[in-house]
């Protein structure tokens, strides 16, 4: 009997659904040995197309601070480059810089500086490298609005013309308030930076979202997907995705579903992180009043999503994280309350949804951080913000994983 094609498709399809993979566990973690002196903070680990790993992070001067940036080399941290140095460079836990790989030596880097004497008053200034972070391009700001307003929360991403970019804007949120935050509040925007600096596809992506969630974007055989908190009139503050299609990034889609009313910004964003069909987008949400930690997992490149699955609850303070971890798994961490201290967790979820144990790999007392994760050579990279004494300092560990026979 000649079975049809379509048939045979829609069955190993529906096999392919029914896998069951043994989720990955890891070993204990192991220092991680970081290049970065005292006063460092807000680190930034990068893995461009190409596969090259950068850590960014900044130092804390009198006025302003240094970035600067290591790449990671047969699994050993390069010497560190200074990338800038701005006496207005705006220093903060949560929206943090990036240095990020474009492939051939050509490097994109990104930070915050004050548009004038106000505290929520700065704009993102990138410059770019075309031998691999030792000399620079003349800085260029990729929106041209000119208020004196926030714009942050950056992704950087390779784009066929450059370098994409999605961040936040405020341009809108110096006006005079009205009874709709849609005349005033923060958008989320999108564009591209050219080789020679040159800006195209500049758009509003939407009209209205969360003031001061991360954004990220992962690339997709169908095109980039960008996850972002939303916001809407009635102060619910979702997950969205936008897809960008046919030129133009597409009208945005409710992902999380969750319905966590709250009127101000958690500041707790999304990540998304693809591997060959498959793409996974983790998130954290309070909606009724129960801290949770969730993912999704997507099994066609993007174009749908399986049900949301709980990765932590009720101490989870979010802070999320995901990477692959093989073919059929990747990794999701966050920040846990662990009395007065906070505990780094990450745990294995196979594509099937099956769960590994939760693991403890460090611990802070930094009141705020935002802890990276990525994978490198069969590890996962773990760097936050920690302190030594009185002085801040980056702290890091490597937890080697292993795949079940």
């Amino acid at each position: 009997m000649r079975v049809p094609i379509g048939s045979i498709l829609i069955l190993s399809a529906l096999l392919g659904a029914c896998t069951e993979y043994v989720p990955p566990i890891f070993e204990e973690a192991q220092p991680l040995g970081l290049p970065s002196a005292l006063q460092s903070y807000g680190p930034r680990l990068t893995r461009g197309a190409d596969g090259t790993i950068l850590l960014s992070w900044m130092e804390r001067q009198e006025q302003g601070g240094v970035l600067r940036v290591s790449e990671r080399v047969s699994g050993r941290w390069g010497e560190p480059v200074e990338v800038i140095d701005d006496p207005r460079m705006f220093v903060n836990w949560a929206d943090l810089p990036s240095v990020t790989s474009l492939g051939d030596g050509r490097w994109l880097a990104h930070w915050l500086s004050y548009s004038a004497d106000m505290t929520y008053s700065y704009d993102v200034v990138t410059m770019q490298s075309v031998d691999g972070g030792d000399t620079w391009s003349e800085p260029v700001r990729p929106h041209d609005d000119g208020t004196p307003t926030e714009h942050g929360f950056v992704t950087v991403f390779p784009a066929p013309e450059g370098a994409g970019l999605v961040w936040l804007d405020g341009r809108k949120t110096g006006g005079e308030r009205t009874d709709d935050p849609t005349d005033t509040g923060m958008t989320l925007r999108g564009g591209v930076i050219g080789p020679g600096g040159e800006l195209s596809g500049d758009q509003q992506i939407d009209n209205l979202a969360c003031d001061c969630c991360q954004t990220d974007v992962a690339l997709t055989a169908s095109g980039p997907i960008a996850v972002y908190r939303d916001r809407t009139t009635a102060e619910i503050r979702d997950i969205y995705i936008s897809r960008f299609a046919d030129g133009a990034w597409q009208p945005p889609e409710m992902f999380s579903e969750d319905g966590w009313e709250i009127t101000g910004c958690p500041v707790n964003g999304p990540e998304i992180a693809s591997h060959r069909d498959f793409v996974a987008i983790a998130w954290f949400t309070a909606a009724g009043d129960v801290p949770r930690v969730k993912v999704r997992i997507s099994r066609n490149g993007g174009r749908s999503f399986g049900r949301p699955i709980e990765i932590a609850r009720v101490s989870t303070l979010g802070h999320v994280q995901i990477d692959w971890i093989g073919d059929n798994a990747f990794a999701v961490s966050w920040l846990e309350r662990a009395g007065s201290l906070k505990d780094v967790q990450v745990r294995s979820v196979t594509v099937s949804g099956d769960l590994g144990a939760v693991h403890t790999v460090g611990r802070t007392a930094v009141e705020r951080t935002v802890p990276q994760m990525l994978t490198s050579n069969g590890d996962l990279l773990f760097v936050w913000t920690d302190t030594r004494g009185e002085e801040t300092r980056l702290a890091g560990v490597r937890a080697e994983v292993v795949y079940a026979e």
